[in-house]
């Protein structure tokens, strides 16, 4: 069942239906009282259930099963993995459209008379249907503005005042397109002429025609649509040819992502892309697990193309991970070059419909979706011939889901998936995380490494700009050193195009009063508001709370406000003063909420429309500009100075990859760093690009200081909007969990924002030492989790429990 219970439930069914009924079908089924929900078949048998009495099925939804037996494998390892229930997983995995609910509508009974039985509240819902034909129960509960209401409606179905029907909502609709066609008795060509001096009069309706004939001759069929455009008629004058019997419409279901275009040629690989191709295809035969490290700009993309057209041969499916929705727009365009319509892509940018589609065509194992290419969720396809996967950028922090349940790092997950289909999986980074490359060094993984720049580009030089001198000498100009804004001219100059890297949206984080040091802070969570100038309100980046920008200092009414700190949009607007003849464009997730916010913004850097482009960690992935010779680092500190023991990893890997934008096609590129403390070990280490100094040195940390890889973590998190609730239940979880895992448990703590929506926060973290069983581990939480949630007053408590939180 799609609710986050532990277990499966068992429902009884005829002989004709146990007959019919195969594992990954599904059924409707009712749940409790009013419930319905989409159920899963997981199993057939013939044993009851001693506990409760089995209800009947109410339907069953599909023909064939939608759900695979190796998807279905998976899935349980997910569930035991990431110790969450096996239904957060099969929530998560379906598209919504395959999960139907009920939303029961209540009717009244025509019949009822007798109004004086009822009492206010019921009377209340029975006058509302005397203006209503039908309402759901969430429109009830509006009414009596109460959330109990079945309680109420069971009352007047038992007084006979109104009978409810339980409504199942069928979500997907596939895509019709409407095309014209002449009516079946004009088949013949004699008729033809008669035809036309019928329509003399009617001039525009006999254009129509004469532009049907013309449009007949690329023998394609024909789009309402396009005979519109063509002969410049209006539909009413198609509708009204369709009423005289001329024309006749009909509709065909059309996929809603299709690829137009010719299908090119691979690219042929210079001599390391080879070399690296061919230590990958002899990893793979010892390990089905390698590592790939090229650096920026090595052409890893040709390297996997080469790799998957191998696969593709072989009749199976390929499937090509990306961290995010931005890089996917770009690899698309690449990919479908090489291989046209045999891909499919799939993320949360797309609709509902088009991603059931995706689901549909990779369970028939069509031939448009070979490979298919996607975010995080495109573990969860239905496969049946997975021979490849790709993990592009594999250190990224996207691919771990940390809300809702299931909490899975799509990488990790990738790699179970492929042992399960004894398929080979690539990952592929220029700065891998300290896991994947300590597997590699431990001989687990297999390892490629490509340190050479497709045609022998150089990496970029990178410099170091001490702002604290800056200051001090007063050349600052905003938040731009002299050396910056000097670089950037030339650039400028020289028609090249600039990226400038801050990891802040908005225009800057605080907003305090200089009388006596207020802050507007968000009522729901414990952060202060983030000042947008765009629309001039303040904004809380957590819980999307907004109001607008006050005049005033709310404590002390004084209207001097300042603002501290700075976002990319300040960074936007201090550069458009600047530099005023040329155009800045941004890059945040404020000007990329639709579904084609991205590739606005990229097409239009690409095609030079944009000189300079601020932005978030969306630029750092991997995106490949070819005209971009600077990139600038606005604050480097910030990544530092984080309180998470990746912070150091994380923001290495950042800043090469930022680095690793420039200089990619012709000349050597520039970075400048700009940061407080430019002797910070990390930022020496990003100035030489040494991976491997970065890495010993962490490793040396983690081992000291008992962190991955050496130890696993496993994180717990207490939710409530209660803070003494919560308090005291952390306690009590803390010394249930040190009298079994004694020194190894961390915490209680809060996090650095303590309250977020109005729920407080409280974190433990147990570590696992390399010796100690995981399984054994997670059955001792689960169990301490069971008493603690026998006990009523932590009850109401959320209780997260999320394995490798990292």
């Amino acid at each position: 069942m799609p609710i986050p219970i532990q277990k499966t439930f068992t429902y009884s069914v005829t002989e004709a239906e146990y007959e019919f009924l195969e594992k990954g079908m599904r059924v409707a089924v009712s749940f409790g009282n009013t419930k319905m929900y989409t159920g899963l078949v997981f199993g057939l048998h013939q044993t009851p259930p001693e506990l409760y009495e089995a209800k009947e099925i109410l339907q069953i939804l599909d023909e064939k099963p939608i759900v695979n037996t190796l998807q279905l494998q998976h899935w349980e390892w997910l569930s035991s993995y990431y110790m969450c229930a096996l239904g957060d997983v099969y929530r998560a995995a379906l598209p919504s459209a395959f999960l139907l609910e009920s939303e029961t509508i209540v009717y009244k009974n025509q019949a009822f008379q007798n109004e004086d039985i009822l009492n206010d509240e019921e009377f209340l819902i029975y006058e509302a249907l005397q203006h209503q034909s039908q309402l759901t129960v969430h429109q009830i509960a509006d009414i009596i503005q109460k959330n109990k209401v079945l309680p109420i409606i069971n009352e007047l179905i038992h007084k006979s005042a109104i009978y409810i029907k339980e409504e199942i909502y069928e979500q997907y609709k596939p895509k019709l397109v409407k095309y014209v066609r002449l009516h079946a008795q004009y088949n013949d060509e004699s008729y033809l002429e008669p035809l036309l001096e019928e329509l003399s009069r009617a001039k525009k309706q006999r254009e129509a025609v004469l532009s049907y004939f013309q449009l007949t001759t690329s023998k394609k069929p024909i789009k309402a649509k396009d005979l519109e455009e063509h002969s410049g008629a209006s539909s009413a004058i198609v509708k009204a040819l369709v009423d005289k019997e001329i024309f006749e419409f009909y509709h065909v279901q059309t996929d809603r992502i299709s690829y137009q275009g010719d299908t090119n040629e691979l690219k042929e690989l210079n001599e390391f892309q080879l070399q690296a191709l061919q230590e990958t295809k002899t990893s793979f035969l010892e390990k089905d697990v390698t590592l790939l490290q090229g650096v920026t700009s090595s052409g890893k993309t040709e390297v996997y193309t080469k790799l998957i057209q191998e696969v593709l041969d072989s009749g199976q499916q390929v499937l090509f991970l990306l961290p995010e929705i931005a890089l996917t727009t770009q690899i698309i365009v690449r990919l479908q070059n090489y291989f046209g319509n045999q891909i499919s892509v799939f993320h949360s940018k797309y609709s509902m419909n088009e991603r059931v589609e995706v689901w549909n065509n990779v369970l028939e194992n069509k031939s448009k979706a070979q490979i298919v290419l996607g975010a995080r969720s495109s573990i969860f396809l239905p496969f049946s011939k997975l021979g490849l996967i790709v993990v592009d950028e594999e250190h990224e922090t996207s691919y771990k889901q940390f809300e809702p349940s299931p909490r899975y790092n799509a990488r990790d997950a990738a790699i179970v998936l492929s042992k399960m289909h004894k398929a080979k999986i690539l990952l592929g980074s220029a700065t891998p995380s300290l896991e994947s490359y300590f597997n590699a060094r431990e001989k687990k993984y297999g390892f490629v490494e490509l340190s050479r720049r497709f045609g022998e580009i150089q990496l970029p030089s990178i410099e170091l700009v001490d702002l604290k001198e800056k200051h001090r000498k007063r050349e600052m100009n905003g938040h731009f050193s002299d050396v910056l804004l000097k670089q950037i001219q030339e650039a400028l100059d020289e028609k090249e195009q600039i990226i400038l890297f801050q990891n802040r949206r908005g225009f800057s984080p605080i907003v305090e009063c200089k009388t006596c040091g207020n802050s507007p802070q968000c009522p729901n969570c414990d952060v202060s508001l983030t000042y947008h100038k765009f629309k001039n309100e303040l904004r809380c980046h957590y819980c999307n709370y907004q109001r607008a920008m006050p005049n005033s200092c709310g404590a002390c009414g004084s209207n001097q406000l300042d603002t501290k700190g700075f976002g990319t949009e300040q960074i936007e607007l201090e550069l458009k003063e600047l530099f005023p003849d040329y155009n800045v464009g941004r890059m945040d997730l404020d000007t990329t909420r639709g579904k084609y916010g991205y590739q606005k913004i990229i097409g239009a850097f690409e095609t030079r429309e944009i000189d300079i482009l601020v932005g978030t960690q969306m630029l750092s992935k991997g995106l490949d500009f070819d005209n971009v010779s600077l990139v600038g680092i606005l604050n480097a500190d910030m990544m530092l100075n984080f309180p998470d023991f990746r912070a150091h990893e994380r923001a290495f890997q950042l800043m090469v990859q930022v680095s690793g934008r420039a200089g990619r096609s012709k000349k050597r590129g520039k970075v400048m760093i700009q940061t407080y403390n430019p002797y910070h070990q990390i930022l020496q280490q990003v100035s030489t690009t040494d991976y491997v100094e970065m890495f010993q040195e962490q490793l040396q940390d983690r081992w000291q200081f008992h962190y991955p890889p050496y130890y696993r973590l496993i994180k717990i998190t207490l939710k409530h909007k209660d803070y003494q609730k919560v308090d005291a239940g952390i306690n009590w979880l803390a010394k249930a969990l040190q009298n079994v895992f004694h020194e190894h448990v961390l915490g209680p703590s809060a996090p650095a924002v303590a309250r977020i929506r109005n729920q407080y926060i409280k974190n433990l973290i147990i570590k696992i030492p390399p010796k100690q069983s995981l399984g054994k581990t997670k059955q001792q939480i689960a169990k301490i989790q069971n008493t603690f949630q026998a006990v009523a007053d932590f009850r109401p408590i959320r209780f997260i429990i999320d394995v490798d939180a990292y």
